[in-house]
């Protein structure tokens, strides 16, 4: 019994839509990784990119369990002595909600060169509206 490698086929790639009013960012960031990477495929292989395109609307509605929203920080530094900044969660959802799902979803890959091209592939906004109707997404139920 030969042992199955998944081959890069980008022109077999599904499209899924995901609307995260109301859901549980920690929650909804997994099931996220899991269609990026291909791992809810038969055909999944760890070191070639197999996963979906995934649309993520309402970024803006997402929620934070607990004290999180005052207490959980991001920080950035600019490369400077002192150049270091923290934005809390409350404060990133009103401005930057896209970033919030994005960097708790690019968090659960793998640290690696491929995960820079699987979080491409993730398209998130704050509203209703999103410009990937031709592709027809599936509408997943987290």
């Amino acid at each position: 019994m030969k042992t199955f490698m998944g081959k890069f086929e980008p022109e077999n790639r599904q499209w899924y839509l995901i609307d995260a009013k109301g859901k549980t960012l920690g929650r909804i960031a997994t099931q996220i990784a899991v269609l990026l990477r291909g791992k809810n495929k038969p055909t999944f292989t760890p070191n070639v990119d197999t996963g979906a395109f995934v649309v993520v609307i309402n970024a803006k509605d997402v929620r934070l369990t607990g004290n999180k929203l005052e207490q959980k920080h991001y920080y950035r530094h600019s490369g400077y002595i002192g150049g270091i900044k923290a934005v809390s969660a409350k404060e990133m959802l009103e401005k930057f909600p896209e970033r919030v799902i994005t960097h708790a979803v690019k968090g659960m890959l793998p640290k690696n060169r491929l995960s820079n091209r699987i979080i491409t592939k993730l398209k998130v906004y704050a509203g209703e509206e999103h410009p990937h109707k031709a592709q027809n997404p599936i509408k997943v139920e987290v």
